[in-house]
């Protein structure tokens, strides 16, 4: 059988700091909560009841001379067996069964819960990715006593009512008789240890509220409501417990410019309409800096120029969508005289018929919009 040094994995010389901060280290991966396997369970149990023999400096002494497992002078440990080493506790589960409480003393040692927070960024940032530093405010392990809940020098002590089990027994009259019940010891809350020298920081909770900076990377083709998950950066928890994990949501600014579309960026660009009917070529500022579009003479309004690539990176995957350019013609609102002569030469030159400001209907424009219709 395994000392309970070895149990803790330190010599027999170890000082209480060193014990103490081998069972922390070994609480924090074996407690239930963190690790559920049976095997994990079993240890747990085995290195807390070490570090309950050996951080007492007077059931130390009794186990280092006797050899002792529980470190009582007269081989019964607590109070918790009987004069004929039956466990109460097992008596009580063969007629009642273990489901009316839990089995041992709770532990203070808890995983911390998960936090969300909300993160806005730009939409450039969306299409090529970003690292974002953030401020959060949230619990960690209290710098002075490193999670323990007690102050410099002290440690917590087994419970005088319960005898460090956690639970108590009271009888109980009922139709059946008087019966024994199991709770939970009122004066430890379960833990079957008291602090009595909390810590002063903590006030014995083990952990602390600070604000703490991060950095989060925020990959390529996020968007609004997509969250990150940051394993062990949420709440610490409490008596030196792991914390829970970081949920960020990112929530994506509009842009003045561009208007996003699953991973395709769309904008409009209003052109003269002589530009529209000669063709011209427009510079065009795009998240990948400047481009140049081509518009062919006679573009009409409401035409689209795709820039293929120079849209949003996508998440899973591969690539970018595209950049797609609206175009829409600008007809002049104000005319002064010489324009509108110039206009009406136009239209005299193309043969439109066109007379004192009234346009004929000829079946040519009917056509176009039956045409123009049937492709919607």
């Amino acid at each position: 059988m395994s000392s309970h040094y070895d149990v803790l994995g330190v010599s027999r010389e170890a000082t209480g700091e060193e014990i103490k901060k081998a069972y922390r280290k070994l609480a924090r991966t074996l407690h239930p909560d963190v690790n559920p396997g049976d095997d994990a369970s079993e240890r747990f149990k085995a290195v807390t009841h070490a570090y309950e023999v050996l951080s007492d400096p007077q059931k130390r002494r009794v186990y280092d001379t006797t050899g002792n497992e529980n470190g009582t002078e007269n081989g019964f440990g607590g109070g918790s067996y009987s004069g004929q080493g039956f466990a109460f506790q097992d008596i009580f589960e063969t007629f009642f069964g273990a489901g009316g409480g839990q089995a041992g003393p709770a532990s203070r040692v808890r995983r911390g819960q998960d936090a969300l927070i909300s993160v806005r960024i730009d939409l450039r940032d969306a299409v090529f990715g970003v690292n974002k530093k953030i401020e959060v405010d949230t619990a960690v392990t209290c710098p002075t006593c490193e999670g323990s809940c007690c102050r410099e020098g002290s440690h917590p002590e087994r419970c005088d009512i319960c005898g460090g089990s956690g639970q108590v027994q009271r009888a109980v009259r009922s139709i059946l008789g008087q019966v024994m019940t199991t709770a939970p010891c009122g004066s430890c809350e379960g833990f079957g240890t008291v602090i009595k020298d909390p810590c002063n920081e903590c006030a014995g909770q083990g952990r602390i509220r600070s604000r703490r900076s991060l950095t989060v990377k925020v990959p390529a083709g996020v968007a609004t409501g997509t969250r990150i998950q940051l394993s062990g950066q949420g709440e610490a928890g409490p008596a030196g417990g792991p914390a829970g994990d970081l949920y960020v949501e990112i929530r994506v600014n509009n842009d003045a410019t561009y208007v996003r579309d699953g991973d395709d960026l769309h904008a409009s660009l209003n052109i003269p309409m002589t530009a529209a009917a000669l063709g011209t070529e427009l510079t065009l500022d795009t998240f990948d800096g400047q481009q140049e579009i081509d518009v062919k003479a006679g573009t009409q309004s409401g035409e689209v120029i795709t820039l293929r690539g120079l849209g949003v990176t996508h998440l899973r995957g591969y690539g970018r969508g595209d950049l797609k350019v609206h175009l829409q013609v600008d007809t002049p609102a104000k005319l002064d005289a010489a324009q509108e002569d110039l206009l009406r030469q136009l239209a005299k030159l193309r043969g439109e018929q066109f007379t004192e400001g009234k346009l004929a209907a000829s079946g040519g424009v009917f056509a176009k919009l039956r045409d123009r219709l049937g492709n919607l």
